[in-house]
């Protein structure tokens, strides 16, 4: 009995000796991954099964849960740091989640990944090598663990990747290959030909350019919080945001106690109060709490609060959330503002600091963004605020590029509609240029081009064109369908009118119409001449320039007393009358002597691209058909009065 009770204590104490060993080690690396000298990564699916609902009369599109383990191992001989890598999704994924990861282009879980997403580490960023670990795996590795819903790949099946590989900068990978069924291995060395800026002793990664940059540094740490300064900048000589809103999401239970140079949207101390925040800081005040959201949204200040005491007092802050591109004003080209954050445990350390992650930004009509991942840079240095010649030092710096983007199925938010001297017909903006109606009416039609106008029409909305473009449709004998197609849909439009064309220049004349009910303050404009740029004069109405290494663009703003692009407004009789759209206009002049052999009616004379506010405009499919003759101005009168008359007959 006593060398059984002994046995079973013996046995006990090893068991103990072990789990805790075990609970601490990741899984090991494949043995694959001892061949790649390098940054061996790969991709293996550990479990699936069919999910609700059922769907036997479609099985391509019947759901299946699945598990898999992506695995990034440091190999090589330096430090990979903000390591990123790309999984080629490609049936469909639904991804719920991803541990010691997010999506490298700002969007949160759960989200669809079909078509291949790349991720980025968090909070684990960087993976050290053996030699300065002295092979410690849990340093020169990552792995993480996705659950997600994928489609139509059934049992015995499996639903892997196109392709697994590392995207950061320097690296080449291997062709894929395949371990079985369900693993996929790739090997990434460096790349010979690469040039990088920085070099293997740099404690961080050289930072970036984008069309938009947003750093976060943190300026004061204590224990139990910090401060932290938010810095948008425009580099884009088209890209621009007005009324900007800021998001993002804090990943451990942070919140803003207090800011200045921007507000929360929302003030909301709610998941503060009745979460794990209030039973931590019970001694903590949160009537003055500003916000406790997951992913709180951030809004500039109006210029009355840039020097307020309590919010304002920061340089580059208060402007209602303009950023113009720096083509058009430097000083106005950044935005700032600081917060003060409180942290959750873990992180009740002054020198646990972690950026919040998944950040967005976004304008009213602006061009959309995609935001990266926070990147660990260099600390930045701002002048000393007691005017001393002696710079300050961030205690942390990250840096989140930013670059114009086109969304999937995304539509504009302008549009532009041609005419010529030749031609008395405007081409008017395509059909649901900005998008459709959800719910079309049996009354229009989404399909249907657009129906050519008289240039009178482009003066009124487009709910009041109707006995316009029917006349017009008369006088020239235009097919009109039915039913008749519906509008554009756009709170801008603009029209590119060919004015003149002579031996040795030609004119153009440009009308920025405004049919929304939000004006636009130090609005812009540019066009692409892919062919004419060269000849470029002046405009006569607003101040405009050929814009430096940016293609054949020419950039134009209103002068001072014509920068303010008003809303639409109510007619002198708004019972009768339709509403009338801000408008802003000019003549601008191109010479012949630098572009020998422009064909101006032929088409060189149009833009090939149009912006507002650093959107791009949808344009025509058609230009406006040269009939071989100059319009006379008295021809207008004739045809005005054969319009009326045939409203007069239509009533």
């Amino acid at each position: 009995m006593a060398v059984s009770l002994i046995r079973l204590l013996v046995l006990d104490l090893i068991i103990a000796a072990i789990i805790p060993i075990a609970l601490c080690q990741t899984e090991a690396p494949s043995p694959a991954s001892e061949s790649c000298n390098g940054i061996f990564v790969s991709y293996a699916y550990t479990d699936g099964a069919q999910i609700p609902p059922n769907l036997k009369s479609d099985p391509t599109e019947q759901p299946y849960r699945f598990e898999s383990t992506l695995t990034v191992l440091n190999n090589g001989l330096e430090e990979l740091k903000s390591w990123r890598a790309f999984v080629g999704f490609q049936h469909n994924e639904y991804l719920v989640s991803a541990s010691g990861a997010v999506l490298a282009n700002g969007t949160g879980l759960p989200t669809n990944v079909g078509g291949g997403v790349v991720f980025a580490g968090y909070p684990s960023t960087d993976l050290k090598t053996a030699i300065e670990t002295a092979g410690d795996v849990t340093q020169m590795q990552v792995q993480v663990k996705f659950l997600g819903t994928q489609f139509g790949v059934a049992s015995p099946n499996v639903p892997m990747p196109t392709n697994v590989s590392l995207v950061n900068d320097g690296f080449v990978c291997s062709k894929p290959t395949m371990q079985g069924n369900s693993e996929m291995q790739v090997c990434c060395t460096k790349d010979s030909n690469y040039k990088s800026n920085s070099t293997i002793d740099d404690e961080f990664l050289p930072r970036q350019n984008g069309d938009l940059t947003i750093m976060f540094d943190v300026t004061r740490t204590y224990d139990s919080n910090y401060w932290a300064q938010v810095t948008i900048s425009n580099h884009n000589p088209l890209g621009r945001l007005d009324n900007w809103m800021l998001s993002w999401d804090w990943m451990q239970g942070e919140f803003i106690n207090s800011m200045k140079g921007a507000y929360p949207d929302v003030l909301d101390t709610t998941d503060c109060i009745f979460g794990e925040q209030g039973q931590y800081y019970q001694g903590l005040d949160f009537s003055n709490v500003l916000n406790c959201e997951s992913r709180p949204t951030i809004i500039d200040l109006p210029p009355t609060k840039a020097n307020d005491t309590t919010l304002g007092l920061i340089p580059f802050c208060c402007r209602n959330g303009t950023i113009l591109p720096p083509s058009m004003d430097p000083s106005r080209s950044t935005s700032v503002f600081q917060m003060n954050v409180y942290k959750m445990p873990p992180a009740i350390n002054r020198s646990e600091l972690s950026p919040p992650q998944n950040w967005n930004i976004s304008g009213t009509l602006n061009p959309d963004y995609q935001c990266g991942s926070p990147v660990r840079v260099s600390p930045s240095q701002f002048a000393n605020p007691s005017g001393l010649q002696s710079n300050t030092t961030a205690v942390a710096s990250w840096q989140v590029v930013c670059n114009i983007t086109q969304p999937k199925g995304a539509s504009p938010k302008c549009c532009v509609s041609f005419s010529a001297y030749y031609n008395e017909s405007v081409v008017p903006c395509r059909t649901c240029a900005c998008g459709c109606p959800s719910t079309p009416s049996q009354t229009c039609s989404t399909s249907a081009s657009a129906i050519l106008l008289p240039s009178e029409a482009l003066l009124v909305p487009f709910e009041n064109r109707s006995a316009l473009t029917k006349a017009w449709a008369e006088l020239k004998h235009l097919n009109l369908p039915s039913p008749m197609p519906c509008g554009d849909n756009c709170g801008v439009s603009i029209n590119w009118h060919l004015y003149t064309d002579y031996s040795r220049g030609w004119t153009a004349r440009i009308t920025i119409f405004n049919w929304g009910e939000t004006s636009y303050a130090d609005w812009f404009a540019a066009v692409q001449m892919d062919e004419a740029a060269p000849g470029f004069q002046k405009a006569y109405s607003f101040n405009a320039t050929a814009l430096d290494g940016v293609n054949n663009t020419i950039f134009m703003q209103g002068i001072e007393g014509l920068n303010y692009l008003v809303a639409e407004t109510d007619a002198a009789n708004p019972l009768k009358d339709p509403r009338v759209p801000g408008k802003q206009q000019s003549v601008i002049s191109f010479t012949k002597k630098l572009t020998p052999g422009i064909n101006v009616p032929a088409g060189d004379g149009f833009p090939s691209k149009v912006f507002f506010n650093g959107e791009e405009c949808s344009l025509p499919l058609v230009l406006p058909a040269n009939n071989s003759y100059r319009k006379s101005p008295v021809m207008t009168i004739p045809v005005l009065l054969l319009i009326v008359i045939f409203m007069l007959m239509q009533q």
